[in-house]
């Protein structure tokens, strides 16, 4: 008993190829696009009539187009992404900076917001409350928030 062959095959492998690359287009990071372009490269030789499953120069010829579609997908996906590395901060690194205060600052409470360079953090103060607007300094880190005390 065949399930599906052929046409029907070729356009199916088409179709779930197709909604890989709409995957990783909506969550970007390149886990769908080399089993997408191989799907959509094994449906047009379908439909081109080549038997890439049961011949053996189709199996060939499907597995060289493969690979050849996985290595050019790879030189794409990495002539239009940036080799700019992502910007990581150390809550460490941030003892001593100033910045501002963008929700009040709590002593008794993370819900405090204070924005240090293009960063928000979350943050405690050290005894007083200090609204929103006023410039801080970092004294302390903890856990993934911060210990700030109103610059004068």
């Amino acid at each position: 008993m065949v399930l599906l062959e052929g046409i029907a095959l070729g356009w199916l492998l088409i179709v779930i190829g197709a909604v890989l690359l709409l995957v990783e287009v909506h969550s970007p990071g390149f886990f769908a696009t080399v089993p997408a372009t191989v799907m959509i490269i094994f449906g047009i030789l379908l439909l081109l009539g080549m038997d890439i499953f049961n011949n053996g120069w189709g199996i060939v010829i499907g597995v060289v187009v493969a690979i050849a579609a996985a290595a050019f997908t790879v030189w794409m996906y990495s002539r239009i992404t940036t080799d700019e590395s992502p910007t990581t901060i150390s809550r460490d690194s941030i003892i001593g900076r100033e910045g501002r205060v963008v929700k009040d600052v709590d002593p008794d409470s993370l819900s405090g917001k204070v924005m240090i360079g293009s960063t928000e953090w979350s943050a405690k103060s050290t005894g007083q409350i200090i609204p929103s607007g006023k410039s801080v300094k970092v004294i302390d880190s903890q856990g993934v928030h911060i210990i700030v005390e109103e610059v004068a």
